[in-house]
């Protein structure tokens, strides 16, 4: 298990309500669902002053689908070995939405041991995470100074309740994200019919001229293949830049700035524009905020390599004193009157571009003008 900030202890004798609230707070501000079952992991065992917390979330097939510790070090999870099955004290809490609450774990009807690098753990407490009556998981902890007791257990159960709500929330984030997702490969597939298709098939056209051509009128089939020549190089600059888009943005293995990288550096390769890329005193984004700027950049980079016929693009990603970050592209192509543009009814992307900013709190800006390019700058907040 990765390091992680630790979570600020809480005094178990604060009497409930500034406990509870700096938990909650520990866990409210996360999204992704395995982050914040790693944080109301964390935030019970806090809580609570136990010495080991664990969270089980249960798969169809009876074992975890997922399951997070806390008091357990990298060595100690690897010694342990497989993930535990949904038997034993644990799976009472996955099909039953009582508390269990033992002075001794071991000595429970239903406890049926543990592998031999497993902690020894004593008393212990279990609780429920119910959301509407589904249980969603539950959270255990284990070996409390004195033993856990009945104001143990409210807390515990105030805070399963905001957990409930805090998983939710996550899971209907990741939902919306496979959604966009989604959306984006229908948007690529669009593309991908409007742009290659039909350079595939003016392409094919010209070929079928020119092969009538070759007796009669050589001059003419030889200007007829060039432009066949002409088009199936864009058809191959269209599809390069479909794959580049259908390929997997590495944003969760390697950050914004080295995915952001790697896609310019194949996009320079792709195309006959050259297109770099800058970063300076970037620092590490919020996932949503992360997502929103590459989303961006690729809406930007499509618009200025395939229509603004631009010999250079630039793109820069630099840190503000904020904590945020700006993204600019600017190109060097034909340009166009913004104004114009949106009369027409024609938006190049630019509403989706400027709702992916707002989304996340951001601003977009464009400049651009006939004959003198186009920049686009988006600016997003940090922590």
């Amino acid at each position: 298990m990765p390091p992680h900030e630790p979570v600020p202890a809480c005094d178990p004798c604060l009497g409930g309500i500034e406990a509870i609230s700096t938990a909650v707070l520990a866990m409210s501000g996360h999204l992704e669902v395995r982050e914040v079952l790693r944080r109301i992991t964390a935030s019970a065992r806090a809580l609570l002053g136990a010495e080991y917390a664990a969270l089980g979330v249960p798969d169809d097939h009876g074992g975890f689908a997922q399951f997070v510790v806390d008091g357990v070090s990298d060595e100690q999870w690897r010694a342990i070995g497989p993930l535990p099955r949904q038997h034993g004290v644990l799976a009472t809490m996955l099909h039953d939405p009582t508390p269990t609450r033992l002075t001794d774990v071991r000595r429970a009807p239903a406890f049926e041991g543990w592998p031999a690098a497993h902690p020894e753990m004593t008393d212990f407490l279990g609780m429920p995470i119910v959301d509407g009556g589904e249980i969603l998981g539950a959270v255990f902890l284990a070996n409390k100074a004195g033993g856990f007791t009945a104001h143990d257990e409210e807390l515990l159960r105030i805070l399963a309740a905001h957990a409930a709500l805090a998983l939710s929330n996550a899971r209907l984030y990741e939902r919306s994200r496979e959604l966009t997702l989604a959306g984006e490969r229908a948007r690529i597939a669009h593309d991908l019919h409007d742009a290659v298709a039909q350079k595939l098939f003016s392409l094919r056209l010209t070929a079928k001229a020119a092969a009538t051509l070759v007796d009669r009128d050589p001059a003419r089939a030889r200007a007829e293949l060039a432009e066949v020549a002409r088009l199936a190089a864009e058809a191959a600059d269209e599809l390069r830049a479909v794959v580049v888009e259908l390929r997997p943005a590495a944003l969760e293995e390697d950050g914004l700035t080295a995915t952001l990288a790697s896609q310019v550096q194949v996009l320079d390769r792709a195309h006959t524009a050259a297109v770099a890329f800058e970063a300076r005193q970037v620092r590490a984004l919020p996932a949503a905020q992360e997502a929103a700027v590459l989303r961006v950049a690729q809406e930007a980079l499509h618009n200025a390599l395939r229509h603004s016929g631009a010999r250079s693009v630039r793109v820069s990603l630099t840190g503000t004193a904020a904590r945020g970050a700006v993204l600019r592209i600017a190109d060097d192509g034909c340009g166009f009157d913004p104004e114009s543009v949106r009369r027409a009814g024609r938006h190049l992307g630019l509403v989706s571009m400027r709702d992916r900013a707002a989304a996340v709190g951001g601003t977009l800006t464009l400049e651009s003008a006939p004959g003198k390019g186009t920049v686009v700058e988006m600016e997003v907040p940090g922590v």
